[in-house]
């Protein structure tokens, strides 16, 4: 049975922050698998150092942690232990026990919460008015019937 094949449109070190709105790190138990992901991580820093804003959840936090880039930002994650364990992160003392976390152009988010992340991307890249994404969020992450409504408005 065949499967289908990603390609991607050009390889990291051609990735540039000037070319890019924003770097999203999906999450996965790679980033707990050593160093393998070190390389994307480090490209994260070059991106908030840049001004672009860089987003990770799950997983991708660890190696946020492990280059330091958590250290002076508010930031969450599955657990701030999960974090503690990270060689290099010196960052508890900003961790916020929340779903999502925006700090200027670092969103984070723990493994349960794709629809919190996506709500933090959307409000750093200001995609939606605040009450838009606010409905936004009430049908995507609670189908509450009354933020249907006023989507339908918009």
């Amino acid at each position: 049975m065949g499967g289908a094949r990603i390609v991607p449109d050009l390889t990291l070190d051609r990735l540039s922050p000037e070319d890019s709105a924003l770097l999203i790190l999906p999450g996965a138990t790679l980033w707990d698998a050593g160093d393998q992901l070190a390389p994307f991580a480090r490209k994260a820093g070059e991106f908030l150092a840049a001004g672009v804003p860089v987003a990770a959840i799950c997983g991708a936090t660890a190696g946020l942690a492990r280059e330091g880039l958590l250290d002076d930002r508010d930031h969450t994650s599955g657990a701030v232990q999960y974090l503690e364990a990270q060689q290099g992160y010196a960052g508890a003392k900003r961790y916020l026990d929340q779903d999502a976390v925006l700090d200027g152009d670092l969103v984070t988010a723990g493994p349960t919460e794709p629809v919190a992340f996506a709500r933090e991307i959307f409000r750093r890249l200001d995609a939606y008015r605040p009450d838009i994404l606010d409905a936004w969020f009430r049908l995507f992450s609670r189908s509450d019937p009354s933020a249907y409504e006023v989507l339908m408005a918009a």
